[in-house]
């Protein structure tokens, strides 16, 4: 069987848009498995590109997790959900690593009433964190703007 797609390189494979490719790719052991997720994740239905993205996520290249992670927010994005498995994808990555992004893509893009408990934790603190923040910015802003009106009067 030949491929149309350029696994040494990788170039073409943010078009790919057949599991069954990556699947054997997989079991050739090919690089860049990470990047060619991201276009299943793009082309294919959720369901189908799941359960690739979960196995880009364990790959031992560091840059290509990354990309399996990439795939994970666009699927988030594209889709408005996520399937279970790819929740415990992001659970076991964490917060604060390769994770980090593709969590923020979640609690933007899929409904709060569909997120696992974990993850509405986490979106109970960033809001209330970026709430306070916010706060925290205006105030400043203001006592500064404060300070150098008083201190325009006193020249």
């Amino acid at each position: 069987m030949t491929s149309a797609w350029d696994w040494e390189s990788g170039e073409g494979l943010l078009g790919l848009d057949d599991p069954k490719e990556w699947d054997a790719a997989f079991e050739r052991g090919e690089n860049h498995l990470g990047t060619a997720v991201i276009g299943l994740a793009f082309h294919c239905s959720l369901e189908a590109a799941s359960p690739r993205i979960v196995k880009a996520t364990q790959l031992p290249d560091a840059g290509q997790r990354g990309f399996a992670f990439t795939a994970v927010g666009h699927a988030a994005r594209l889709n408005g959900e996520l399937t279970p498995e790819l929740f415990a994808a992001l659970r076991a990555e964490g917060p604060g690593g390769m994770a980090e992004h593709p969590i923020r893509d979640t609690l933007a893009f899929v409904p709060f009433r569909v997120l696992p408990p974990w993850l509405k934790r986490r979106w109970v603190y960033v809001t209330v964190r970026n709430k306070l923040e916010g706060w925290w910015l205006r105030t400043e802003e203001a006592v500064s703007e404060a300070w150098r009106a008083l201190r325009g009067r006193r020249s």
